[in-house]
């Protein structure tokens, strides 16, 4: 049986120039360059260091550092060593990096220099047996271990089912659950993505893609779509560790693709230098990891010539769904396109039973989204409850996203069921709401939640942020939605903010907003 270690797929589509520059720092002192040696080498001393330490299989090594490119090439060192790989978002604090850390039981824990004293207590009392630091500035002991390791490594024999990573999901309710995902998964969604989104069309004409890599890499945007795609197509990576809006549209004439959440386009758009011209070699620009407001959508087309890809994904499933690459113009704002080849996707009602969809489909067609295919993930680590759960008696994996499919099968997301707000005995989907709340005068976005309500079980609130310089009433907003809306779908008190409360991937925080307000109809 030949070895099905994501990374001997990966390595194999490296380009014959293994001294052409696969990496480039965008935003160092002055720019590194690494060649595709240079990442073949790199992963090799790091994955000599890992075997050196005589893990158990399938070891989980937890890695919360800043994004460096030596951090991706522990990601890859970890697969190409045959253990698992758990990132873990830079945001988490002390309670969060303990929870963690003693569910997963990591034999490895990597952490930033600044926070090896607190992370290393917290490992070593749950028994991890190894805390190495990794800095952003290539420094850290990882590195100065690894550095008395050979740069030849004969990668790992790992089946398709065996474990690649552990993905836990952003714990915006209840505590978050570690999604487990195969070789399989990773690199059959990697493949799909790189042929339907041009990757592969480009490199037979001759054309080196060129990704700006402005994501970070605790996620699957970041880690898997972004990386996967560059690294399975032999194409060039110029590299933020952050992203900066003015510093990205500087390097965009020497790029064809650009992967963002919906708040770096909008930061795009502000940028005065952000013309046709500055995008006149790009492709593609992909956005995912939350909703797109229309209306950033329609003024990047005007402004760029390019409609932006939205697509849909999420940590147990890598992608889904996506609009489609050629051509443009049928890309549809406000759906998150086709299920992708391989996969199937379907829509049920709280009892389980299929909507039908076509010509006839009515708005309230709105049902639980399932899905099937090989990216769908194994289970939940050490859940086998949940995950018994989570999956349909047929097999199908319960998203807990709700939407509809139209007559041409373009997929659109109404919300998480989660979010569903039963008020009086009738249902409402918050994104519903938004929708009609993002498109009065003077709003830039909103956010629509259930609070506690004596009489009607739950009410609808929403929090509006402003546009710049615009100043909306809460009244006035009430008194418009009142005409277009039913009654019951109209919130019972709007709240104008400055900003609405995100998480590290720009998804809005309901959460949050749910325990700010759960005391507001109080009897």
């Amino acid at each position: 049986m030949s070895n099905q270690n994501l990374f001997t797929a990966l390595r194999a589509a490296f380009p014959a120039d293994l001294d052409s520059v696969a990496i480039e720092t965008a935003d160092t002192p002055a720019p590194l360059f690494y060649t595709w040696r240079d990442i073949d080498r790199g992963t090799a001393m790091l994955a000599n260091l890992i075997d050196s330490l005589g893990l158990p299989p399938a070891s989980r090594i937890a890695v919360q550092t800043e994004k460096s490119v030596e951090a991706l090439m522990l990601y890859l060192a970890v697969l190409r060593a045959g253990h698992v790989f758990l990132p873990l978002n830079t945001a988490y604090q002390a309670a969060e990096i303990g929870y963690f850390i003693s569910n997963a039981e990591p034999a490895v824990v990597v952490c930033s220099g600044q926070n090896f004293g607190w992370v290393s207590k917290t490992a070593f009392l749950a028994g991890t047996a190894h805390v190495f630091t990794l800095n952003d500035d290539r420094s850290g002991t990882l590195l100065d271990r690894a550095a008395f390791h050979i740069d030849r490594h004969t990668p790992a024999t790992r089946s398709a089912d065996d474990l690649a990573a552990i993905l836990y999901t952003s714990g915006t309710t209840g505590r978050s659950k570690g999604a487990m995902l195969t070789h399989a998964n990773l690199l059959s969604n990697a493949q799909v993505l790189v042929d339907h989104w041009g990757w592969t069309e480009a490199a037979a004409a001759g054309k080196q893609d060129v990704l700006i890599h402005a994501l970070p890499i605790f996620h699957v945007h970041g880690l898997f779509v972004a990386s996967h795609c560059a690294l399975l197509a032999g194409a060039r990576m110029l590299w933020f560790s952050r992203f900066d809006a003015r510093a990205a549209v500087q390097r965009l004439p020497e790029a064809t693709v650009f992967m963002g959440v919906p708040t770096l386009y909008v930061r795009l758009l502000a940028e005065a230098g952000f013309t046709r011209e500055a995008c006149r070699n790009m492709r593609l620009f992909v956005s995912g990891s939350a909703p797109l407001l229309i209306e950033t959508f329609n003024d990047f087309r005007s402004r760029t010539g390019h409609t932006i890809l939205e697509r849909y994904g999420m940590s147990e499933t890598v992608m889904l769904t996506s609009n489609p690459y050629r051509p443009q113009s049928a890309r549809r704002g406000g759906t998150v396109g086709l299920p992708l080849p391989g996969v199937q996707l379907r829509v049920r009602d709280d009892k389980g039973r299929p909507l039908a969809h076509g010509e006839g489909q009515q708005p309230g067609d709105i049902g639980g989204i399932e899905v099937k295919g090989p990216n769908v993930f194994k289970g939940y680590w050490r859940m086998p409850e949940k995950t018994a759960d989570e999956f349909t008696t047929d097999l199908w994996f319960k998203t807990g996203d709700v939407g509809r499919v139209d007559a041409d099968g373009f997929v659109t997301i109404v919300g998480r069921s989660k979010d569903l707000i039963i008020t009086g005995g009738y249902n409402v989907y918050p994104a519903e709401i938004e929708g009609f709340i993002n498109e009065l005068p003077g709003v830039a976005e909103s956010a629509v939640v259930g609070v506690p309500h004596p009489d009607f079980g739950e009410a609808v609130v929403a929090a509006v942020v402003p546009k710049p310089g615009a100043a909306p009433d809460a009244a006035a907003i009430t008194a418009l939605l009142k005409a277009q809306i039913a009654a019951f779908k109209v919130p019972k008190r709007v709240f104008v903010v400055n900003e609405l409360p995100r998480n590290t991937m720009g998804k809005v925080q309901k959460n949050l907003l749910r325990e700010l307000h759960k005391g507001l109809f109080a009897a």
